[in-house]
């Protein structure tokens, strides 16, 4: 069963379009797009053919240059990066795609230690998976970033708490009247926490949340988040995210 739909493989893109021509499908039917940068190229085969049997659309680079050049000239839904690249390595491709995008990226790496993590967050990835890795965990981290990047409502709803509101339907967060710009993990740490204000949110409750996840991830992830969350607000607003020392975090109103 399984080599037959090796076989299909082939045909899956130019069959899923040709499908969505014929029924009249668009929008958020269509299949979402991944950009895979990968120098092993049998391990991006694989992944590749199993991304395709899951139904996306896969385009796979082999190189940094390459791999930043796909990135930055083409729209995609998710992007995986290897760290470990020739020419210009993942973490860096991260850095300049952050500098004109905020499209979700996951790092992939075969280091474990936890700076070289925190090196991939505060380059603005929104997660990581290390290697050697389960190909279903890999499918469900996508899967679960791709429900945090995807409307599921159109509503005009909206969060506030003081100088901060947070317009859940355009996925936007404004500061005193002026955009604040955020990253995905960014904008769902803080809408969680306002959401909970008054509250305390545990760092397991942060990560379950946020991630999405029964997670590996140790909790200073959290901390590395919250870091660059304060760095952004403005002025004394940094204040607004209290730490509640070996408990989690809260804002107040």
């Amino acid at each position: 069963m399984r080599q037959t739909f090796y076989l299909m493989l082939c045909y899956n893109s130019i069959g899923i379009k040709i499908l969505h021509r014929y029924f009249g499908i668009e929008g958020d039917m269509m299949p979402k797009k991944i950009l895979l940068v990968e120098d092993e190229k049998h391990i991006a085969r694989f992944v590749e053919l199993e991304l395709q049997h899951e139904g996306y659309e896969v385009k796979t680079a082999f190189d940094g240059r390459e791999g930043l050049a796909l990135a930055t000239s083409e729209n995609f839904d998710v992007l995986l990066l290897d760290v470990m690249l020739p020419s210009i390595n993942g973490i860096e491709i991260c850095r300049r795609i952050r500098t004109q995008s905020q499209v979700p990226i996951i790092l992939l790496t075969a280091r474990d230690a936890v700076m070289d993590r925190v090196a991939g967050l505060d380059a603005g990835a929104d997660d990581y998976i290390v290697k050697p890795f389960a190909i279903e965990e890999l499918l469900a981290r996508i899967r679960t970033i791709l429900r945090r990047v995807t409307p599921e409502q159109t509503s005009s709803e909206s969060l506030c708490l003081r100088d901060i509101e947070i317009d859940v339907a355009a996925y936007e967060v404004f500061v005193q009247g002026n955009k604040l710009d955020l990253t995905k993990t960014e904008y769902d740490l803080l809408k969680l926490l306002i959401e909970h204000k008054n509250r305390v949110c545990t760092r397991e409750h942060i990560l379950t949340s946020v991630w999405g996840y029964d997670t590996d991830i140790e909790t200073n992830v959290v901390d590395v988040y919250i870091r660059h969350l304060r760095t952004k607000l403005p002025g004394a607003m940094n204040d607004y995210i209290e730490t509640v020392r070996g408990v989690g975090y809260v804002m107040r109103e």
